[in-house]
């Protein structure tokens, strides 16, 4: 399991990678969709409608994080680190003053880019490169970020809204991340970083490094046969994630029992995290691929079949086992297959894919609502779509090995 002495001598990167995935809860679909009933009150729109503005957003933010995620192998991770999270935090701001659809793009757009793409992106990579041998355990340490957003943050909102306007809640949220940035600096400052050098100068990050380029790894059949199971779980959980309220509705559930579900959610997520960064230094990543998928496809059975009170929870401990699982996985995978040295462009590119999926799912879906599909039928197609991704991963060849490795190897 999870060694003390790995946690004690590293923890400052640990707790660099934990805090930037928990303030990308900001800029994640779960937190937006909180205030879909608001948003959608005061700009008089439908589920559809919001979802297509959403989409937009998002589209754009994944276009733009193919370039913007390969800034982490340029830049310290305190640079990173600051830039991104002061971005957020303004992106916030603009979020409470949103006053027309257009403007309400650009808010998700900045919401998704460095919440969801860059603050995630840099926080993972930076524990998929520094860590070799614990890789699993270290992203798996920073992925309880995310967790914890799960957990906290939806009972948090629901709260607040109560006793304020939904755009002061958005004010909060830019207050506790410029509050982060002094903590996120002070983690990896540059004397520490110098003194981790001193300690490790064979650091997985550190030196010449194999690894596929983008371009070698897009002309790798294994990263065709993976790439629907590695989406799968951004496009579904959005789906059904923005259109959380709509679902509540139709299910007959109050939003608090939705919202306070999350804390199974959040449990489940945080089990399947603990297990899976492990079991992937154990067996690998990529022998995972074509079982993840199994929660998910139960959690969309559950949404399909029942509609008790009781289901909302059972369907959040599904969900979350998946989040869990997916969130090592991802963080693995990619420098597994292809290598570390260009981790950062590859993990932009599929970072971008993922958020790609997260924006075509609100528009789908919100369609499929408008058009009078219930989400019990959407749920249970998207369980079939689970099984034949899953089908995919499993076909997957190996990756061919780089040029540099195959020299490496024959010396």
């Amino acid at each position: 399991m999870f060694s003390l002495a790995f946690v004690r001598e590293r923890w400052r990167e640990l707790a660099f990678g934990f805090t930037m995935c928990l303030c990308s809860s900001f800029g994640q679909t779960f937190f937006i969709s909180l205030f879909s009933g608001q948003i959608r009150a005061e700009f008089g729109i439908t589920d559809g409608e919001f979802g297509s503005i959403y989409s937009a957003g998002t589209l754009a933010s994944a276009a733009v994080l193919i370039w913007a995620g390969r800034l982490v192998d340029r830049f310290r991770l305190a640079a990173m680190g600051t830039g991104v999270l002061a971005a957020l935090a303004m992106t916030c701001v603009l979020m409470s003053a949103v006053w027309t659809p257009l403007m309400l793009v650009l808010a998700i757009f900045g919401l998704r880019q460095f919440g969801q793409g860059l603050a995630s992106h840099t926080g993972i990579t930076a524990m998929a490169r520094r860590f070799s041998a614990e890789r699993g355990r270290a992203v798996a340490i920073a992925a309880l970020g995310h967790s914890a957003g799960d957990a906290a943050l939806p009972s948090i909102v629901v709260a607040a809204l109560i006793f304020m306007d939904w755009r002061n809640v958005w004010v909060a949220a830019a207050v506790v991340l410029v509050l982060a940035i002094p903590l996120t600096r002070w983690l990896v400052s540059e004397r520490y970083e110098s003194e981790r050098l001193r300690k490790q100068p064979d650091a997985p990050d550190l030196g010449d490094q194999t690894g596929h380029t983008v371009a070698a790894m897009l002309r790798e059949a294994s990263f065709w046969f993976c790439i629907p199971a590695l989406l799968t779980p951004s496009f579904v959980y959005t789906g059904l994630i923005f259109h959380q309220v709509t679902m509540a509705q139709s299910k007959g559930w109050p939003l608090t029992v939705l919202a306070g579900s999350y804390v199974a959610f959040a449990t489940a997520a945080l089990c399947a995290v603990i297990f899976t960064g492990p079991l992937v230094d154990k067996t690998g990543a990529r022998r995972l691929v074509p079982f993840f998928l199994t929660p998910l496809a139960l959690s969309c059975l559950v949404i399909w079949g029942f509609e008790g009170l009781w289901a909302a929870p059972l369907f959040m401990v599904f969900l979350g086992i998946n989040g869990g699982m997916t969130q090592v996985l991802l963080g693995a995978v990619w420098a597994e297959l292809y290598g570390v040295k260009h981790l950062g462009a590859i993990r932009a590119l599929g970072q971008a894919l993922m958020v790609f999926s997260t924006g075509l799912a609100p528009a789908a879906f919100g369609l499929l609502i408008d058009a009078g599909t219930s989400i019990g039928t959407i749920a249970l197609a998207a369980a079939g779509y689970c099984v034949l991704a899953s089908g995919l991963g499993a076909l997957a060849p190996e990756p061919n090995p780089t040029p540099q490795h195959q020299r490496n190897t024959k010396a």
